[in-house]
């Protein structure tokens, strides 16, 4: 039984890494109004980078910075379009999408299909990877997986919820007049922490394609820039929620797998549904549920609303 834990804790905790990194780089943009829906995109062009990169350095390192690099890019030029020229932002998240997928696919073509010999490999970090069930999981893997569920949601919560800064943030996504009014500058904080956010989907891609999947095909993201989107909101828009969710709906693949090598009596297709289906029930959770979970899932007051400084 142990074993059994020990290895779904371990899959799951690869395979939801993806979705806990892209969660948390939307859940900083959502933070402070702005709604970007080019996750997919981004996380796509993002995963295409990163293999190119990598096999043109020898390190995946290098590829993981490309993504980076690319996915902020992309965010930018959204920003641009959203917060700087005030457009809506859901058709511009969607172009960005497109775009992403499109680009993506056209850079990606030389190396589809293809098994990256550069790869993020497994590196246990000592004492620390001993630790029953949880050692092998989040320390006995490759060196993002801790990060991305321990260090990364911690120093984000604390920059949201325990500096000066963090609730300069908070205010601009609640009501960004009363903070224009007392000299916070909206329109910068709302188009940097996009571009983080981009940023952050730029490496949830490589993540998926330097060591959830060694290699790059296109279509790979498969709807998981959507589901990270809706982890956000199931998450209440807090760090630690995010990568805990993304966490969860890695179990629910890790479960899936296991069915499939197990050879339970259930069509592989709907197994590999498990995680869109998980995301439609923890979209309709909170319905039937509102009244105990309205104030915790609460969206930022002016979440999706371009910022104009003449109507307040």
């Amino acid at each position: 039984m142990i074993m059994l834990l020990t290895g779904l804790l371990t899959t799951a905790a690869l395979a939801g890494g993806v979705l806990s990194l892209a969660a948390l780089g939307e859940a900083l943009a959502e933070r402070v109004g702005v709604t970007d829906l080019g996750v997919e995109g981004l996380m796509s062009i993002g995963a295409a980078t990163a293999a190119l990169a990598a096999l043109a350095s020898g390190s995946p390192w290098v590829g993981l910075l490309a993504a980076i690099c690319v996915g902020a890019a992309g965010a930018a030029a959204f920003a641009f379009a959203a917060v700087v020229m005030r457009a809506n932002q859901v058709l511009c998240g969607l172009a960005t999408t497109f775009l992403g997928l499109g680009l993506s696919a056209t850079i990606g073509h030389s190396v589809a299909g293809l098994p990256l010999p550069v790869t993020f490999t497994p590196t246990p970090i000592p004492l620390l990877s001993s630790i029953p069930v949880i050692g092998p999981a989040f320390f006995g893997q490759n060196l993002l997986v801790f990060p991305i569920y321990l260090v990364l949601p911690a120093l984000l919560h604390i920059l949201l919820f325990h500096t000066r800064h963090g609730l300069n943030m908070r205010a601009v996504g609640e009501n960004p007049a009363a903070a224009d009014a007392v000299g916070v500058p909206v329109q910068a904080i709302r188009f940097w922490y996009t571009v983080v956010g981009g940023a952050f989907a730029g490496a949830a891609g490589a993540y998926l394609s330097l060591a959830v999947i060694p290699s790059w095909s296109e279509g790979m993201v498969s709807g998981r820039g959507w589901i990270a989107v809706a982890l956000v909101i199931f998450s209440g828009y807090r760090p630690f929620n995010a990568a805990g969710a993304g966490l969860l709906f890695g179990l629910i693949s890790a479960i899936g797998f296991l069915g499939q090598a197990r050879g339970w009596p259930i069509a592989a297709p709907v197994l590999n549904m498990l995680p869109y289906l998980g995301t439609l029930a923890f979209i309709i959770l909170p319905v039937v549920l509102w009244k105990r979970m309205r104030r915790a899932m609460a969206a930022p007051a002016a979440l999706g609303a371009p910022y104009y400084r003449s109507v307040r």
